[in-house]
């Protein structure tokens, strides 16, 4: 299926914040196009355009033989267009493009959309209404403007790996690309504030988003230093010991305990009646510096019950969860509930199931998400629908 029969179709009752806006994504990897499927998931008509060699995520390691997990996962809900851009034929196709569309996105480094011709001050030439956005690893100036950047080694540079690791051991990354997906997020912010300001001036402008300000941001409660204070303050947001995961007889469960309540329900749940009355644990600071003395009552006494039992028992009296797969998720009563998985129907992988939105909007929903495009998927409808011919 290509062009609008994969698309749901739009109505009064599945428009979208975003419906009627046109969305180019040049862009690779994670952060670039997860943002413009955020951007999808509000109802946006986003065209992912893709060199003859492919978005490389399409060749990262994955279980599915036919196409990669994770480009599934950050591309939904796209229409799959190739150009050429060293090609003069295909630049000036993507002239045409982006004299209909609204918002452009890629992640070149800066100085390669100059070598490409499609920089932000020729394209506005050709469309003064065209929001710009550049996902760029380190910003727009500096030393290191023309660095590659990735999610990992930004987490590096930042202080994040350092702040994970165990007190005297080595620096750990946080797996699951949480830069990229902050970035992510950050692009379809950036990208609908300019959409709306252009309702207001009529004009569109650059966007910059950079996984070096995304980490940064990430850290703004840490990325405090008072006049005064030593490099070597404690910037850690950990409360310490009680809240954390914990083991149990089967399984391991993480309990939030900090404020008084929770502290009280947590040591009446638990059979710890007299720790919840010692003035010495009455507060996360107290209870932080003794920690080597309450832990081992609170395992002890987690070790009477499975990590799902604790869960069910603690309730709502005390925020917990037992340590569950992604898989879990799927079949999950309250995901269900919320209505956050999709079937989807992909021409090489199949039928699958996945994420379908991560914003809830009451007036205006959104359509239905539909699948990522296979490489090239609907390049004749695209160019069709927008005047022009394969040559």
């Amino acid at each position: 299926m290509n062009g609008p029969s994969r698309r749901p179709a739009t109505t009064p009752a599945t428009r979208g914040p975003l419906s009627g806006i046109r969305v180019l994504d040049l862009s690779a990897y994670i952060a670039g196009p997860y943002g413009c499927s955020l951007l999808a998931d509000q109802g946006a008509e986003v065209i992912k355009i893709e060199p003859p060699s492919g978005d490389n995520l399409r060749k990262y390691p994955s279980t599915l033989e036919s196409e990669s997990r994770a480009f599934l996962g950050v591309n939904r809900s796209k229409l799959g267009l190739v150009l050429d851009l060293k090609k003069p034929e295909d630049l000036a196709t993507l002239d045409v493009l982006v004299t209909q569309a609204d918002v452009l996105v890629h992640n070149f480094r800066p100085g390669v959309p100059l070598r490409l011709r499609i920089d932000y001050e020729r394209l506005r030439e050709i469309n003064p209404r065209l929001v710009y956005c550049a996902v760029t690893g380190y910003g727009e100036t500096g030393p290191l403007k023309g660095k590659a950047g990735y999610d990992q080694v930004l987490q590096t540079m930042t202080g994040m790996c350092a702040m994970q690791g165990k007190e005297d051991g080595p620096p750990e990354i946080l797996y699951g690309s949480v830069v990229d997906y902050y970035a992510a997020s950050l692009l379809a912010g950036a990208v609908s504030s300019a959409l709306f300001e252009r309702e207001r001036s009529g004009a569109g402008q650059y966007v910059g988003v950079s996984l070096l300000r995304s980490a940064l941001a990430m850290q703004s409660a840490r990325l405090i230093w008072a006049e005064g204070e030593p490099r070597e303050v404690n910037r850690d947001m950990r409360s310490g010991g009680i809240t954390g995961l914990h083991p149990t007889l089967d399984g391991y469960i993480y309990i939030s305990a900090n404020t008084p309540h929770f502290w009280e329900a947590l040591c009446r749940k638990t059979g710890l009646d007299a720790l919840a009355g010692d003035s010495r644990f009455d507060s996360v600071k107290k209870r932080a510096l003794h920690v080597d003395e309450i832990v081992p009552q609170l395992h002890a006494a987690l070790r009477e019950k499975s990590a799902r039992d604790w869960e069910n028992l603690f309730g709502d009296e005390v925020p917990c969860a037992a340590a569950r797969t992604v898989e879990d998720m799927f079949d999950h009563p309250q995901v269900l509930a919320e209505d956050m998985i999709a079937h989807f129907d992909h021409p090489a992988v199949g039928a699958y199931r996945g994420l379908k939105r991560a914003v809830h909007f009451g007036r205006t929903p959104g359509p239905e998400p539909y699948a990522a495009p296979a490489f090239g998927q609907d390049s004749e409808w695209v160019l069709r629908e927008f005047g022009k011919k394969r040559e």
